[in-house]
């Protein structure tokens, strides 16, 4: 027998009164004394469905006003739906807004308490796990300081650090990653990552696609308050961002500040041998070797994100050293390389853009791209970008 899913939303719509003139609020107050809907409304969300199941991870993308932190506020209660419903099973740690669920005027400490409490915990448990909560929130002396001191960064530290001790069936969060520093971020990931290999179930809302793709396996996407995709991470993913790209040709594009070296450098990208800057000319089907060498300042090995683009900016192919598990190659004086072979290069011929980024060492952050020009040449019939291995098969076959 199939287990009930942990999050099953059947056609949530949320609407609201139009409050933006004279006399709007009166009415719309009326209409409720009165039993119906108002007359004027606008609406965030309109029949979104979707299923949550143990273990699994789900992605929430979409524009900004896409109706994605209302749809986490309807999951988890803090907003009622004005059409269908939403259930949730089991333990549900949530981190939304900033401060949502602290008290200001209480201090940390007694927020942990309070938090830890409604989560069902109990004092001994919650004794046990406090020097946990302090060492994973990190803020030394404030957690004895009334929350209304507190940075955004703080808050987030200490509702994480509830959430982890806590470890819920069901972990929704909104943003969290974009607030505090990168020490906490890697932080947060490692949890993540932890969590959901002991079997925990995320439903994320990030505008980061990367780390979409690194926590989640599934992801739906909201355009306009509806379901426009929903399904694998790296198909709806690649389905929003190319939409995103569609909408934004045309429009002008900022030159590049110039800034300090990053922590995480390209120090060069090697092309079959050609060195430099310049463009390389490779033949289709031909063997390609990729020599990329990166910089870290910190000492620790770099992740390096490897793609192909078209000259015109679409995405062919991307991957990453750790979405394969590859270990860079330590060259000392914190220089680090990568080295990477298309057997038998299946693009078409034309003109691209073989990429190389660093990121942190938890594949968190991007600091660095260098391109290449790669002009691939050969005689080819056929259209689109790569060339599928394929047969014609006769009619007994």
């Amino acid at each position: 027998m199939t287990a009930p899913p942990l999050v099953e939303a059947v056609g949530l719509a949320k609407r609201y009164p139009v409050l933006g003139h004279r006399g709007d609020r009166v009415s719309a107050l009326w209409d409720v004394v009165r039993g119906r809907r108002p007359r004027r409304v606008v609406s965030v969300l309109e029949g979104v469905d979707f299923e949550v199941h143990a273990g699994q991870s789900l992605a929430i993308i979409g524009e900004n006003g896409a109706g994605k932190s209302t749809l986490l506020k309807l999951v988890t209660g803090v907003l009622t739906p004005s059409e269908g419903h939403v259930r949730t099973r089991g333990t549900v740690g949530a981190l939304l807004e900033l401060g949502a669920g602290f008290h200001p005027e209480l201090s940390g400490r007694d927020n942990v308490r309070l938090s830890a409490a409604l989560h069902g915990m109990d004092a001994a448990t919650l004794a046990a796990k406090m020097p946990e909560i302090e060492a994973f929130a990190d803020i030394g002396g404030y957690l004895d300081e009334p929350v209304k001191h507190y940075s955004s960064g703080m808050v987030v530290r200490l509702g994480f650090a509830v959430v982890a001790a806590v470890r819920p069936a069901l972990l929704i969060t909104d943003e969290v990653l974009a607030v505090g520093d990168e020490g906490f971020q890697r932080k947060c990931i490692r949890w993540l990552d932890d969590y959901l290999a002991g079997g925990g179930t995320l439903l994320l809302v990030s505008h980061s696609l990367y780390h979409v793709q690194k926590l989640c396996r599934r992801a739906l996407w909201l355009h306009e308050g509806r379901v426009a995709a929903v399904g694998d991470v790296f198909e709806v993913s690649q389905r929003y961002l190319a939409a995103q790209e569609a909408r934004q040709k045309g429009e002008a594009v900022a030159p590049p500040s110039v800034a300090a070296r990053p922590e995480y450098s390209v120090e060069s990208v090697t092309v079959n041998g050609v060195a430099g800057e310049g463009a390389v000319v490779v033949a289709a089907g031909d063997r390609v070797v990729q020599d990329v060498v990166l910089c870290s300042r910190d000492g620790r090995a770099p992740v390096m994100l490897n793609g192909w683009v078209r000259a015109d900016g679409t995405p062919v192919y991307g991957v990453s050293s750790e979405m394969d598990g590859v270990p860079a190659q330590a060259l000392g004086g914190g220089r680090f390389r990568y080295r990477l072979c298309f057997d038998a290069l299946s693009l078409l011929p034309g003109s691209y853009r073989l990429r190389a980024s660093a990121l942190d060492a938890e594949g968190l952050r991007l600091f660095d791209t260098l391109d290449r020009e790669v002009s691939v040449t050969g005689q080819a019939r056929e259209y689109g970008l790569v060339r599928l291995p394929h047969r014609w098969l006769g009619a007994d076959e």
